[in-house]
């Protein structure tokens, strides 16, 4: 499927600014094709002197024209002679009768893209007749609303560069509720959605003929913070978007203003009770602050622990007990990292490769007792499932102690390297050293270390390892694991 970029590209030589415009205005064009009922199609003029279709949009308030995708192809021979008009002489033109397209008529308008006042591209505005009937109240302000806009793209005033909606969910649409004001900011017309949403507000009676400021404030609290955004939204003098919310409730408004030659004549605006979609977003900013505050408690808990071991080896008499909770301290450390890690974000998955740089100095350092090892990792790890992390860095972290205490034992000096390949899901990692090699026998050693590694790994990771002898000398021990994220049932 080409895109509208790929389009304009091939049949044309517009300017990048001028393709950014268009942009922009298929962005924004759902709008217009809600208001008018109607199909649009932006309808590009093309180097062998004919029309592609570079963008189609459907209306989601009334029936379409076009039941395929016509991006792409070319404009049929009726239609060519209305856009080159349109075209040529920079106005909308109207057809005087409709086109039939099998059992039913639409009714077809053409109108200039004018970007910097020039021509650049046709809309053609397609509304099906098959289902017409006495246009209600409702429907003809949305009309005449498109009508607004689509004379503010035939003169290069829509759309609007400046008009960000914001990442927030819940962007209003037309069927959510409309509002058409005039250049003072006094109501003219207000949809029965809109009017819902205003009196859930708390607004009571109709909203025509007062000022939606002046009523959108009489009803905010003091302590209520409000976007400095809202004066300019709630007045139609901006093209941006805003949240207001007072006892509870919270609406979503966007004012689209209405512009004739430059000049504000009105605007239009969108409304939208996103109350639920707000408390929700509350709830897992919440739920998100929570979980981070356990891990960050995890971690300091298990530094506490940390402390107290080593408190207590420094009271014990036997080397052996020592070393033995040297190793725990260092095994406890390894798992505050990772819950450290995990405090510091919200997402489900760690930046591993940060996360392991540090634990696996560490644990080279604290097994050499001083001496000279060198630690070089290749490949990335990527991001990991956090319910993976721990094993994960437990593993590696056991692996390189047991290549410092035993595979350079009586060496001095010596490398370990970690070697990553992330493929997909598929992990396959290698701890290798230059050391003395695999005992006789040439199986792993069977100390606590080794067993720790072969629980997680078959339990935890669901995974395998493999110890082999080293090309040059010294061992390697060969990891691969799917790193999946399992549901929890």
């Amino acid at each position: 499927m080409s895109t509208l970029t790929d389009l304009v590209s091939r049949h044309s030589d517009l300017a990048h600014g001028d393709v950014e415009w268009l942009h922009l205005l298929v962005g924004d064009w759902q709008l217009i094709s809600d208001l008018a009922f109607a199909d649009l199609v932006l309808w590009l003029p093309t180097h062998a002197g004919d029309y592609v279709a570079v963008a189609q949009a459907r209306p989601s308030t009334g029936a379409t024209v076009h039941y395929d995708d016509i991006v792409g192809s070319t404009a049929p021979e009726g239609q060519r002679s209305q856009l080159d008009r349109a075209l040529r002489e920079v106005a909308i033109q109207r057809s005087r009768e409709p086109r039939w397209f099998g059992s039913y008529a639409v009714r077809e308008e053409a109108v200039p893209v004018v970007h910097d006042g020039r021509p650049i591209a046709v809309v053609a505005r397609q509304t099906n007749l098959g289902g017409a009937r006495t246009p209600s109240r409702l429907e003809l302000n949305y009309v005449e609303s498109a009508d607004d806009l689509i004379g503010m793209v035939a003169r290069g005033e829509f759309p609007a560069p400046n008009a960000p909606t914001g990442p927030r969910r819940g962007a209003p649409r037309v069927g959510d509720g409309l509002i058409r004001m005039n250049s003072e900011g006094e109501v003219l017309y207000a949809s029965p959605n809109a009017l819902s949403c205003f009196h859930r507000f708390g607004v009571l009676g109709s909203l025509v003929g007062r000022s939606l400021a002046e009523v959108t404030t009489e009803l905010l609290e003091e302590s209520t913070p409000m976007d400095e955004s809202l004066p300019l939204v709630v007045m139609g003098r901006a093209p941006w978007r805003t949240d207001v919310e007072a006892r509870g409730v919270c609406l979503s408004l966007r004012a689209v203003p209405l512009t004739e030659y430059r000049e504000r004549v009105g605007a239009v605006l969108l409304c939208r009770d996103v109350s639920e979609l707000r408390r929700r977003e509350r709830e897992l900013i919440t739920k998100d602050a929570t979980i981070r505050e356990i891990h960050h408690r995890v971690k300091n808990n298990l530094q506490t622990v940390a402390a107290l071991l080593r408190l207590q080896a420094r009271r014990m008499t036997s080397d052996e007990a020592k070393a033995a909770l040297g190793e725990a301290i260092r095994r406890v450390t390894t798992i505050a990292q990772v819950h450290e890690t995990l405090s510091q974000t919200l997402d489900e998955s760690v930046d591993f490769d940060s996360l392991v740089d540090r634990s696996l100095r560490l644990a080279a350092d604290v097994a050499s007792a001083g001496g000279s090892v060198n630690t070089v990792r290749t490949g990335t790890f990527g991001m990991v499932p956090a319910e993976a992390a721990t094993a994960l860095a437990l593993v590696l972290t056991e692996l390189v102690t047991n290549a410092v205490e035993h595979g350079l034992a009586g060496v001095r000096g010596g490398t370990v390297e970690i070697v990553a390949e992330r493929t997909g899901p598929h992990l396959r990692a290698v701890v290798a050293d230059d050391g003395v090699g695999l005992p006789d026998g040439g199986g792993p050693m069977t100390g606590l270390g080794t067993q720790i590694v072969g629980t997680l790994v078959r339990n935890e990771l669901r995974g395998t390892i493999d110890w082999l002898p080293r090309e040059g000398g010294g061992t390697q021990v060969v990891l691969d694991v799917d790193l999946q994220e399992r549901k929890s049932l």
